[in-house]
């Protein structure tokens, strides 16, 4: 093993967000009829559109068993957080304008991307930012299948950190 530089993945400091910078998040996540069920029983989400195929291929306009939209919101914000804040976030602090412009189904392909709205520092937090990202999903198609504005808390870079570079 070499004794050069080691470098851990992380998200971003506070210091390092550009507002109207856009992040496109890779690789995307495809979704299997085992994540939705798991996804939608795990949250006690007894909704038929989710859970019985019968039921939802006889019923229009999609004939077809719908991912649960929760499992849309999350795997959206999961995608970015390689990128953005891993190990660099304090927490979510909201989210916002929460949309589903089109449904997700089983076998579809999510990308995501990820757009910094505005950052302030923290008037009460000394060392940490708030950050806002407007989150955008699309399908193998192109076609967007959810929308949200998240605010979160983002650590500043400590100051061992800037030594290293």
């Amino acid at each position: 093993m070499s004794g050069g530089r080691r470098i851990v993945q992380r998200g971003l400091w506070f210091e390092e967000f550009e507002t109207g910078v856009v992040y496109e998040h890779r690789p995307g996540r495809t979704v299997t009829e085992a994540d939705n069920v798991l996804f939608t029983t795990l949250t006690m989400n007894t909704q038929a559109l989710h859970l019985d195929a019968a039921f939802s291929d006889e019923l229009p306009p999609f004939n077809a068993r719908l991912v649960n939209s929760m499992f849309t919101l999350s795997t959206l914000v999961g995608l970015s957080v390689a990128q953005l804040t891993q190990g660099t976030i304090v927490g979510n602090l909201g989210f916002s304008e929460i949309a589903f412009p089109k449904p997700l189904f089983h076998g579809d392909t999510m990308y995501a991307e990820t757009e910094i709205l505005e950052k302030r520092e923290s008037k009460s937090r000394p060392g940490e930012g708030i950050v806002k990202f407007a989150h955008t999903a699309r399908n193998q198609n192109g076609d967007v299948v959810a929308t949200a504005v998240r605010k979160t808390m983002v650590r500043k870079r400590p100051d061992d950190e800037e030594a290293r570079g």
